[in-house]
């Protein structure tokens, strides 16, 4: 090997580490790649930033705005008030909420699709006396295989066809050359889904009306003359036995005391770190006399606030203070913050009373927490102030909207729009990055979304992540780098042929993806496909293909794909419980994806 291929092979081994790893978020990681690539020459200086141009990074951003704009016009959620049957079982609704998050998924961000119809899900779940998990992580897996059946379904999709295009000479997929091959593999994955839902974990739900997120974290003060003051840690812990909560840390004189020792005494003024399901939570602390941290602050800030009618704040004040269920979705702006930190309660005027995270305790006081994607956060404030903090920090709600009935007009021209550019891109009129960007165009022109909120529909570092990890994917093919990854590949499987290199590359690509963002793995595994088939000596497009697929179907853990991340806190689940339902799923598609392949992509 070159001192090139070398290098490249070793920047991208250490992408792929720190992207399992997860200590940076994933933009960082593959700026700090491409920069890397820079510093050792490999990638020219002058074409280092060549992929915020890219036609898949363009599209990507556009798609994101059109499927904002689609939400917002109400027709959505009109869409999935017919398609679930309000009266059917478990079987039959789960069939449909998956199917309907497929189908919406093919044209839309299906994080997005999946956003929308999950409080549907936990309604029905509730309804059905059935733990949330099993309905939403069918609704998250159908939400993916969706995504694979269309160019602009998943962003891995837009990455293999931009290879394609390099690769041949400039012809890239079209808008359903993703279909034969998905729509078999989709629709063979929802009809796994609908019989073997029951694989999901049933993590403990508190009642029927829990959202079953598990345990929250939260601080309760101990007031002067409560029943807990005076009483031991043993005591209070066999007091909260019936709610079936416990004591989890003691915090004294803003000193946190974790794991006290059962017999120490609990005096007033004390703090305490209590884990408790969210029904249970009113009674633990009812029946000692305790009260929620946030309701007794006596904050310095707000003393010294001018007029306390001016403060947000006082919002809090009013009659109409509800509790809300909010998740944090992947790459949300509140990810890493704290309370404090953004000052909740002053300038957003909610409280975080509880945060629930899914088999990890508390190491630190509640409001300093750094929030993470997948908690749960239990927050009190108006309805109106809670809806624009959602917004503002891009929170997903665990509570039944009011059904947005979409204006006609409205749902028609976004509708309209989405469809006029899909046509144009699927007949070959205009390249797919021209026409999605026209049709950005388009809605901002019909007054359908305001020209500010265009910027918050985009997912940046998804769009970051893949402008700079395409010139070190390009630099693989550039550098021989690919060709030596494929030999590597294809040494223990050459006796057993072409078919054999083609699974293969399907399960390698699954595999990377379970623990990598999709986008990043498509990125790095084309140039390994490409390189394989020019070994054998056969066609290119079904190994691109096996990208595609490998790259979408990611089931086995909670970081392998965001809408996996997603339904982490409401469903209760832990790292692990993913493989019992995925580990078969992705079996399947193996199973049917190389035949249909084979069929429709013939080597």
């Amino acid at each position: 090997m070159t001192t090139a291929q070398i290098t490249l092979l070793a920047i991208l081994a250490a992408t792929i580490i720190l992207f399992i790893w997860g200590r940076w978020r994933h933009d960082v990681v593959a700026i700090a790649a491409l920069l890397a690539a820079v510093a050792a020459g490999i990638v020219a200086p002058e074409t280092a930033f060549a992929g915020l141009g890219h036609p898949a990074v363009v599209t990507v951003a556009c798609i994101l705005i059109l499927s904002a704009a689609l939400q917002a016009s109400g027709a959505v959620d009109w869409l999935s008030a017919v398609a679930v049957p309000r009266k059917a079982g478990p079987t039959v609704t789960i069939t449909a909420l998956a199917g309907l998050a497929a189908l919406l998924s093919a044209f839309m961000n299906n994080v997005g699709a999946l956003a929308l119809l999950m409080p549907v899900a936990i309604q029905v779940a509730r309804r059905l006396e059935l733990p949330p998990g099993r309905l939403l992580m069918p609704l998250a897996f159908g939400s993916i295989l969706g995504g694979m059946t269309t160019l602009i379904g998943t962003p891995p999709n837009l990455i293999v066809s931009g290879f394609r295009a390099q690769s041949e000479g400039g012809q890239s997929f079209a808008m359903f050359d993703f279909a034969p091959v998905g729509v078999a593999v989709a629709l063979s994955g929802l009809a796994f889904l609908a019989l073997a839902w029951r694989l999901v974990p049933a993590r403990k739900v508190s009642g029927a009306e829990g959202f079953g997120a598990g345990a929250y974290l939260t601080e309760a003060r101990v007031p002067e003359g409560a029943k807990a003051a005076g009483m031991s840690l043993r005591a209070i812990e066999e007091a909260l036995k019936a709610s079936e909560a416990q004591v989890l840390g003691l915090v004294r004189h803003e000193r946190r005391i974790a794991a006290p020792h059962l017999s120490r005494e609990v005096h007033a003024g004390d703090i305490l770190v209590i884990e408790a399901e969210p029904e249970a939570l009113t009674s633990a602390l009812a029946d000692l006399g305790l009260k929620l941290e946030e309701d007794v602050r006596d904050d310095a800030e707000e003393k010294d606030a001018a007029s306390e009618s001016q403060s947000p704040a006082a919002a809090l004040q009013s009659p109409e203070v509800v509790l809300a269920e909010f998740v944090v979705p992947p790459h949300a702006a509140i990810a890493g913050l704290s309370a404090r930190g953004i000052r909740l309660r002053h300038q957003h005027g909610v409280n975080l009373l509880a945060i629930s995270r899914r088999g990890v305790h508390a190491t630190a006081r509640l409001n300093s927490m750094a929030l993470r994607e997948g908690d749960m956060l239990l927050m009190q404030g108006s309805p109106e102030t809670l809806a624009e903090f959602a917004q503002l920090f891009g929170l997903v709600p665990l509570a039944q909207r009011t059904l947005r009935l979409p204006d006609g007009r409205r749902a028609a021209m976004v509708g309209g729009v989405m469809l006029a550019a899909i046509g144009a891109a699927a007949f070959g009129l205009v390249p797919a990055a021209i026409a999605f960007a026209a049709g950005v165009l388009a809605v901002v022109l019909l007054g359908q979304m305001a020209v500010r909120r265009l910027y918050d529909a985009v997912d940046w570092p998804v769009v970051v992540l893949l402008a700079a990890l395409i010139p070190v994917a390009e630099a693989m093919a550039t550098t021989g780098a690919a060709d030596v990854v494929a030999q590597t590949l294809l040494a223990p499987i050459a006796p057993f042929g072409p078919v054999a290199a083609l699974a293969l590359v399907l399960v390698v690509t699954m595999t990377l993806s379970d623990f990598m963002n999709n986008a990043g793995t498509a990125a790095v595994m084309c140039p390994v496909a490409l390189g394989t088939a020019s070994q054998l000596g056969v066609a290119s497009d079904p190994f691109l293909m096996a990208v595609a697929i490998g790259a979408s179907c990611a089931f086995l853990t909670p970081i392998g794909h965001q809408n996996n991340t997603l339904i982490l806190g409401p469903g209760g689940f832990g790292f692990g419980d993913y493989w019992r339902l995925g580990l078969p799923l992705e079996v399947l598609v193996v199973l049917v994806a190389v035949p249909a392949l084979m069929l429709f992509w013939p080597l």
